[in-house]
């Protein structure tokens, strides 16, 4: 999978302003389409380190769903939910689970990490950034555009 380099450094400013794994991925879309939206952001503080630091399912999975959630969901009562949204969200979890999960044996944090920290230097910025343009991929292959945030017509 191709990672694109100008992700990456955005991915190391948010990182730097401390925002979590979880975090990162919605704030990324949201900075690209010029949106500010400081409630979601604190609200995604509940995924990060696998459910509040419980180390559970991986926040970078969890908030690819709901970054697909956030283009495809329903967002008011005048809102129609795209019905492939959970098609959508089962295809990154499948993708999530074959090159995630196998490569470090489970889709939960502390799997991931070994039951150590350090390993998150090395690895969440990758395990994001991947997530980050699968999440791309599914949105496009679905008709979105990624900086409006609609569908395409």
């Amino acid at each position: 999978m191709d990672v694109n380099n100008a992700d990456y450094f955005h991915l190391l400013k948010l990182a730097h302003q401390e925002l979590s794994c979880s975090q990162i991925l919605l704030q990324m879309r949201l900075n690209d389409q010029g949106r500010e939206n400081p409630e979601l952001i604190r609200a995604m503080a509940g995924l990060v380190g696998g459910l509040g630091y419980c180390g559970k399912i991986c926040g970078a999975l969890t908030s690819g769903a709901c970054l697909l959630a956030l283009y495809a969901g329903k967002g008011s009562t005048e809102e129609v939910e795209d019905s492939r949204l959970n098609a959508m969200i089962e295809e990154l979890v499948k993708w999530f689970e074959q090159e995630v999960g196998s490569q470090y044996g489970g889709t939960d944090c502390n799997i991931i990490l070994e039951g150590n920290l350090q390993n998150r230097i090395q690895r969440c910025p990758q395990i994001l950034l991947q997530t980050n343009q699968k999440v791309k991929e599914i949105l496009e292959a679905n008709g979105y555009d990624l900086l409006s945030g609609k569908l395409e017509a």
